[in-house]
């Protein structure tokens, strides 16, 4: 996966590895600021805060670095950070919500809620669906470029654009994670509730819960928030300060603090009736049904080791939020940095700052000499073209002495493989990791470059061979 995109990519979860070993949760937490420092340095993150959850109770909350390079404003457990596809869960408790008040039914269509979607190719999908990534909506789908939509109608706007969209997939046979399934969750809580869905989400999760450092992405500009960091060859660049989009909240949106964060996992561990019934967050941290083996209502779910969590990745953060619910333990991390492949990956950091406070067992990521390798090659392809056209300059002769059905096609052939490693690399590369090139270069513009480069400069170098090869031949009747 693209370091993650989505995971972007997917846009996906971050899995700790291993199983719980003996001991308590509180007895890793000693060495935990060791094992941030370190892991943040080898990552390169400008800034982390973390917090844990023991026998049902925020017990250790940290937090080290900068909001943003280059400045003096330091990281604590309250700086909010967009916490990605956590946000999912946020989304799903607030269905759930719903559901236990009689005003919407999990089994309950698109058709029947949003009068947008009635006889158009998702009406038949069912909430249920969206919530367990059934629905049959593709990753690549939900991280394909919209158009771009502001204002407190966002959400309705956007499910307008998205109304003629078909399913990749038969709804119900297969799982798939997708964001757009939780963009039209966030405008079914808007119908169903008649609230904004950032407004429901304030008022019926946040605030019950008293977590007073975080808030949903509404447009505005937040300057308390960790600024997040994408790769640029080997450093990392800020990005620029911008409002928070309100388009993106029910899938990615919510902005939260690590010690408000441990609030959320201490209430939905603690077994009983609050923001919701004790049966219906157990729900949510199950499996789904068969076709969702490994993923409940919003949370990703190990029924064979315990463990219930969810990552996130937006430009410049990625995120950890994992539970052991059968100990009352949990972990957060927050990182205001995103991966690079195989270089300045944050992966490690987080799981090894969650396995330290779960008392699990890590050993680590390893080498990942394969991504390194792989975007070092890439890097290089452009390079190689460039020196192949200046050689293809300096020996323009040999190339024009080129003739019969053997130089004609050692002059052509490079055009066609050259016109096929493009295809791969803006179509199919980008498709394999579940977002398009423009996704790509928005997570990590580095890699989005060097991939359009390496497929420029490749076709770029065949045309510049066949241009040389025909212009300035001596014609017949020059001939002496």
């Amino acid at each position: 996966m693209l370091a993650r995109l989505v995971v972007v990519l997917a846009a996906l979860a971050v899995l700790v590895t291993g199983t719980a070993s003996p001991g308590s949760a509180q007895g890793s937490v000693e060495g935990l600021d060791a094992v941030v420092e370190q892991e943040m340095s080898a990552a390169g993150v400008p800034g982390v805060a973390y917090a844990v959850v023991t026998e049902g109770q925020p017990t250790s909350v940290g937090a080290r670095g900068v909001r943003r390079l280059g400045e003096d404003d330091e990281v604590t457990p309250d700086t909010p950070f967009v916490i990605g596809s956590i946000s999912k869960s946020f989304t799903a408790l607030a269905v759930m919500q719903l559901v236990e008040a009689g005003e919407l039914d999990l089994d309950t269509t698109l058709a029947e809620t949003l009068d947008e979607l009635a006889d158009r190719p998702a009406a038949d999908v069912t909430t249920r669906q969206l919530l367990s990534h059934t629905s049959g909506f593709s990753t690549l789908q939900g991280n394909a470029s919209y158009p771009r939509v502001e204002g407190s109608d966002a959400l309705e706007r956007r499910v307008a654009h998205l109304a003629d969209v078909a399913p990749a997939h038969e709804p119900g046979e297969r799982w798939e994670y997708s964001n757009l399934n939780y963009q039209l969750l966030g405008r079914v809580v808007e119908v169903v509730s008649g609230q904004p869905y950032d407004a429901y989400v304030a008022a019926h999760v946040l605030r019950p819960l008293g977590m007073t450092h975080s808030f949903v992405a509404d447009g505005q500009v937040h300057d308390e928030m960790a600024t997040g960091h994408r790769p640029w060859f080997g450093t990392r660049r800020a990005l620029a300060p911008g409002p928070t989009e309100r388009v993106s909240a029910p899938q990615g949106g919510v902005v939260a603090s690590a010690a408000d964060l441990a609030r959320y996992l201490q209430t939905m561990m603690n077994g009983r009736d609050d923001v919701l019934s004790a049966e219906g967050k157990a729900q949510m941290m199950r499996p789904a049904g068969p076709a969702s083996p490994h993923y409940g209502l919003g949370w990703f779910v190990d029924p064979g080791s315990g463990q219930v969590w969810h990552g996130g990745t937006t430009p410049g953060v990625e995120t950890l939020a994992t539970m052991r619910p059968d100990r009352g333990t949990g972990a957060v991390v927050l990182a205001n940095a995103g991966s690079g492949i195989g270089f300045g990956e944050t992966t490690q950091l987080l799981n090894a700052v969650t396995a330290t406070a779960l008392d699990l067992d890590y050993d680590g990521e390893g080498s990942r000499w394969s991504q390194k390798a792989l975007y070092v090659a890439l890097l290089l392809l452009p390079v190689g073209y460039l020196l192949s056209m200046l050689w293809a300059w300096r020996h323009r002769g040999a190339l024009r002495a080129k003739s019969g059905v053997a130089g004609r096609f050692s002059l052509w052939f490079p055009l066609l493989t050259t016109t096929a490693a493009a295809w791969v690399l803006l179509f199919l590369v980008p498709r394999l990791f579940g977002a398009p090139l423009a996704t790509i270069r928005l997570f990590q513009p580095d890699l989005g470059l060097v991939l359009l480069a390496g497929a420029l400069t490749g076709v770029a170098w065949a045309v510049l061979r066949l241009a040389v090869a025909h212009t300035g031949r001596t014609r017949p009747a020059e001939q002496t």
